[in-house]
């Protein structure tokens, strides 16, 4: 089983891929990796990890995957600092931050016997990110991985969460803009896809045609999609402006596609504005998936003409890997990890206002062997940087790190086949 999933990885990412990770694997056999966020399923850091985690024991590691609970109290409260942490001017309670604290405490409590027995424990975004306090007798090393946009943060918010994860051994960031300083060691590990998923494995035509037809999308009128939850960060409004405005220069169909994460209290809020903005508008499609249609979504992007993530705030955006490696251009918001995944006019467009995307879906719309041009070169960015090999070789290269001293050097040798 283990080696068919290895072998399944190298058909995709080539041999050499899975030879490193196996040669990085081998020294950290019988350590015990633990992994914590907020949430099973809904948004990119759960996807990561229903990849990662199998990928990981296929190498021959120990490695558990554990989520926090919280009352909705505590889920608004993390909400809100994940604004502020993006640049949003939020205000947090004292009273707030008391339920954010003992929340982690009651956690910290269930979990104490595999965290304390740990070799490596990541600790995923803000929400489980005080675990440390309450853990004082820690074997291993204790990661901080943020997923975030970091690098204007509300600075009150920010000195709070500073003074907790600067206790952690080393944290790591999607891109270099997004850090902030801090005492101990940074690395910059963007996240990825995982090609063998339901969301991203070849589909056939037919099977695309038949999803399109179950949601009544016209065949014969282009389509335009974003795949995103509805979060005001994603500017789902925004993006119907855009097909709006382009629509007066070239039929087309819009289709917001997305749903919510348990960890995200917004989302019907946001839903809500977005089908009032839409209401009588039958070019306008509005989905609201389950967090596990995974076939849907990848056939809706198979299926699209053009694919937008015009956001405003982006910690990476694994919508914009997902396209571009179904050999889709992207336009996506001039933020985050959308800049170092779109090549201005080579694997898509960066914008900033409704009316640019406009332009950008107008071009792409008239000039299909230019769209066509820019969709391969979509697809080879991802395989040459943001498939899941890469990265969970990134993550070995920093245990190896943390294990052996920064003084030490990784040496790999070359597979010969």
């Amino acid at each position: 089983m283990n080696q068919d999933l290895l072998t399944r990885y190298a058909q995709i990412a080539g041999e050499d891929a899975v030879e490193q990770l196996l040669q990085l694997a081998s020294p950290l056999k019988g350590a015990h990796i633990v992994h914590v966020n907020s949430t099973r399923y809904g948004g990119g850091v759960a996807e990561i990890l229903h990849s990662l985690i199998p990928l990981k024991q296929a190498l021959g590691l120990d490695v558990t995957w554990e989520v926090i609970t919280g009352e909705e109290e505590f889920f608004l409260v993390t909400k809100s600092m994940h604004n502020a942490l993006q640049g949003f001017s939020t205000e947090i309670q004292s009273r707030a931050l008391k339920t954010y604290e003992e929340t982690n405490a009651q956690e910290a409590e269930r979990l104490r016997p595999l965290l304390e027995e740990a070799d490596f424990v990541f600790i995923h975004d803000p929400q489980p990110a005080p675990l440390i306090r309450f853990i004082p007798n820690r074997k291993g090393k204790w990661i901080w991985r943020c997923h975030i946009d970091l690098s204007r943060p509300q600075r009150s918010v920010w000195r709070y969460l500073r003074n907790l994860v600067t206790r952690y051994e080393a944290s790591i960031f999607s891109m270099p803009d997004f850090t902030q300083p801090m005492p101990h060691l940074q690395y910059i590990i963007p996240p990825s896809i995982d090609p063998l998923t339901e969301k991203n494995k070849e589909l056939s035509e037919k099977e695309v045609k038949k999803i399109l037809s179950r949601y009544q999308l016209d065949p014969h009128k282009p389509i335009v999609l974003q795949v995103s939850r509805f979060d005001r960060f994603k500017d789902p409004l925004g993006v119907i402006r855009a097909a709006r405005l382009a629509r007066k220069f070239a039929p087309l169909q819009l289709v917001l596609a997305g749903g919510g994460a348990a960890d995200d209290p917004e989302g019907e809020v946001v839903l809500r504005e977005v089908e009032e903005t839409a209401k009588g508008d039958p070019d306008i499609h509005i989905l609201y998936l389950p967090p596990d249609a995974h076939h849907t979504i990848n056939a809706l992007q198979r299926g699209a003409h053009v694919v937008l993530q015009k956001s405003i705030k982006e910690g990476f955006g694994l919508t914009v890997t997902e396209a571009m490696w179904k050999g889709k251009p992207v336009i996506g918001g001039d933020v985050g990890g959308i800049k170092i995944q779109v090549v201005n006019h080579h694997t898509g467009f960066l914008v900033h206002t409704p009316e640019g995307a406009a332009l950008a879906i107008r071009y792409l719309l008239f000039y299909k062997d230019k769209r066509e041009e820019m969709g391969r070169k979509a697809h080879q960015f991802v395989k040459d940087n943001f498939l899941i090999t890469r990265h969970l070789r990134d993550y070995l290269s920093l245990l190896l790190a943390l294990k052996l001293g920064a003084h030490e050097r990784i040496e790999l040798e070359t597979w010969t086949g």
